[in-house]
């Protein structure tokens, strides 16, 4: 039998190496290694659990079944774990954290990442089993005097800057639990300092949903977010919020089992919190690079990043501290050009450009470099490569990408041909835990050409379900394409196994064989990928075959608050119905007496537009005087029962039966529709 094929054979960053060393403790009843170094202050009295200094480099040790061969030679493979534990200051205080509503609700469990602490099981690819046991580490820690970090609190960092007056708070995680959690461990081993404001770095949920477990609404504070960052949250979160979110099931395994045949991390972080969140508008922009704002007394300087991990980002320097952060720009791992979840298509380009212009701005005044995810980096030359190296990362594929489509090559195509340079593919910090070469090199490959391959029996293909009747028919039936899919299977050729096995469970998706085999070849690629979110996708496809579709449990929460008037009624315009809508043609004014702001809004031929107005809306079917609130409870109602709005309390002149008219053609989208199945 040849060795399986794999998701990414060419991907140069797999590795058979053996972990570097266990994760730190999860929780307060976990002890400490003993006489772990202290790096940062050349003691050794902090807690934790780094690697050894003469820890072993990765080898060409077998991999497990299924897995990318190849090899890396890092100058000290130890060096990530001494910097993921260095600085700790405290364990956390808890071993879970639970829901604000619902006390016997788990939404973070520390003890879910201790089976990390074990040898790498053949279940894991041994890369991704070394970052998911950097990516265990909980705690507080100090990156330099006045920065302190909230780390394995959730699948992002929120970051506490020392301020006169109290300390400002960056990217407060996704659950506001978490974030509550992470502030008052803090307060209790550094004071009981108040927030005096708060920074997103971008516009995903991870790095803003947690703002109401710091802040309240009520707080007179400034919160500061780059330019275009709320119209961007709620692109993201809001529009295409359900697709995303029950794709984000996938790439997250959220409802995987946490253990080493299931979820073992994203390779960012472990996961995403299940707890409330929301989101504070911003009350400061920034919209250049160079401008400076003092926040409690801490001078920041930003540069802005448009179009890099996010469409609205900045990185940061803090000179008087000699600090930057990179916010998702710059980690330990190879990011997303497209993420599985969906999103815009990411410009590797500007990218790469950004990264230089961070080099050269920030460099020479920064001794540590830390980000919204993972560990930092200490010292002005380790840093300075670590950047270049990132940098040269995504300006290599984004490239190589166009060399080879202006040969004519196709996203699939130039995915296998691409092999990363020798130095980057010895780097860590390289590696596809989170994105992929392969992915990657078809995201930028859509970015320019789009989802069309130029070949003309691309144009008009047959959706899922009718090809595969049709695929299944050619091959002589199902039980031809179980029988030939077994001995792809037999020979490792897991690849085109699913690709076959896939037609198989659309031409026939009550074959209980059909499902089986290809939930037993998902778990094979799961087990070989070094990718994370790769595994959470095959490993979450196996699960849902075998045993149906679980409700999604991470959801974008209460952003309506958040949104703007006419951010709201966009998203109403979404989910018309157009062939239901045909019919109606009516137009309602709304009139917003807390806000001085006036809309027209008009459903027809299926489409519902609407105009923000200088003069009152006259000549319409409904007119509506009312406040925000108002609406958004009107909205609620809507949500939430089929009977009529109530307009009682809302004054109103026409015909109320306009709004229910609306209100009956807007669909109910979807968070658990079948991805493997029909």
């Amino acid at each position: 039998m040849t060795a399986p094929d794999t998701p990414e054979p060419r991907d140069p960053s797999a590795t058979g190496g053996t972990p570097g060393g266990p994760p730190a403790p999860a929780a307060e009843n976990a002890p400490p290694a003993e006489n772990a170094p202290d790096t940062a202050s050349g003691s050794d009295t902090a807690s934790g659990s780094a690697a050894p200094t003469d820890a072993p480099a990765p080898t060409d040790a077998p991999a497990p079944a299924g897995a990318p061969t190849g090899s890396t030679d890092p100058t000290d493979d130890s060096t990530d774990f001494v910097d993921a534990d260095r600085g700790l200051v405290a364990a956390p205080a808890h071993p879970t954290i639970t829901a604000a509503d619902d006390p016997g609700r788990v939404v973070w469990d520390f003890g879910s990442t201790a089976f990390l602490g074990g040898d790498c099981p053949d279940t894991a690819h041994p890369s991704l089993w070394r970052q998911s046991q950097l990516c265990a580490r909980a705690g507080l820690y100090e990156v330099t005097d006045g920065v302190h970090q909230i780390r394995g609190y959730d699948l992002s960092n929120m970051t506490l800057i020392e301020g006169e007056r109290g300390v400002i708070v960056v990217d407060p995680l996704v659950s506001a639990e978490c974030s509550a959690a992470g502030l008052a461990l803090y307060r209790d081993h550094l004071g009981d300092r108040p927030v005096t404001g708060v920074v997103y770095t971008h516009s995903h949920l991870d790095h803003f949903g947690g703002v109401l477990g710091v802040i309240s609404a009520a707080d007179d504070v400034p919160i500061v977010a780059p330019e275009g960052f709320l119209a961007h949250s709620v692109s993201e979160n809001v529009y295409a919020g359900t697709a995303m979110l029950r794709r984000g099931t996938y790439y997250s395994g959220s409802n995987l089992e946490r253990g080493p045949a299931g979820l073992i991390g994203m390779g960012l972080g472990f996961t995403a919190s299940t707890g409330s969140t929301g989101l504070l508008p911003p009350t400061l922009e920034i919209r250049h690079t160079g401008q400076e704002e003092t926040i409690d007394g801490v001078r920041f300087r930003f540069q802005m990043t448009p179009g890099t991990e996010a469409p609205s980002e900045m990185n940061f320097l803090l000179p008087e501290r000699r600090a930057l952060c990179m916010a998702e720009n710059a980690t330990h791992n190879l990011h997303n050009i497209l993420t599985l979840r969906g999103a815009q298509v990411r410009d590797a380009r500007i990218w790469s450009r950004y990264l230089t212009e961070a080099i050269e701005l920030f460099t020479h005044d920064a001794e540590v470099l830390f980000a919204s995810h993972h560990w930092p980096t200490w010292g002005k030359d380790d840093l300075r490569r670590f950047l270049s190296e990132q940098r040269d990362l995504y300006a290599y594929l984004h490239d190589q990408t166009l060399r080879l489509t202006n040969q004519g090559r196709t996203g699939p195509e130039i995915a296998e041909l691409i092999e990363l340079p020798p130095v980057l593919a010895r780097a860590w910090h390289t590696r596809g835990y989170y994105g992929s070469v392969s992915h990657n090199v078809k995201a930028v490959y859509q970015r320019y050409m789009g989802w069309y391959d130029g070949n003309p029996s691309s144009l008009w293909e047959h959706p899922p379900t009718e090809s595969a009747k049709r695929y299944v028919d050619c091959v002589g039936g199902p039980d031809a394409v179980l029988e030939k899919a077994g001995r792809y299977v037999d020979e490792g050729d897991l690849r085109f196994a699913a690709q076959l096995l896939r037609h198989a469970v659309f031409a026939a998706p009550d074959s209980a064989a059909a499902r089986e085999l290809l939930a037993t070849v998902y778990e094979k690629l799961a087990y070989g990928a070094e990718n994370a979110t790769w595994r959470n996708c095959y490993l979450t496809g196996a699960d849902e075959l075998r045993h149906g579709i679980k409700p999604t449990i991470i959801g974008a929460g209460s952003l309506a608050g958040a949104l703007t008037v006419g951010q709201l009624f966009d998203s109403l315009a979404i989910r018309v119905d157009g062939p239901r809508a045909w019919d109606h043609s009516v137009t309602l004014g709304w009139t917003f007496t807390d806000l001085g702001e006036l809309y027209r809004m008009t459903l027809r031929n299926g489409v519902l537009t609407h105009t923000r107005s200088t003069l009152p809306v006259d000549d319409t079917d409904l007119a509506l005087t009312l406040t925000r609130p108002q609406l958004l409870a009107l909205l609620a109602h809507a949500a939430a029962s089929p009977d009529p709005p109530d307009l009682s309390g809302v004054r109103h002149t026409g015909d109320p039966a306009v709004l229910a008219t609306l209100l009956s053609v807007l669909d109910t989208p979807d968070p658990d529709f079948a991805i493997v199945t029909p």
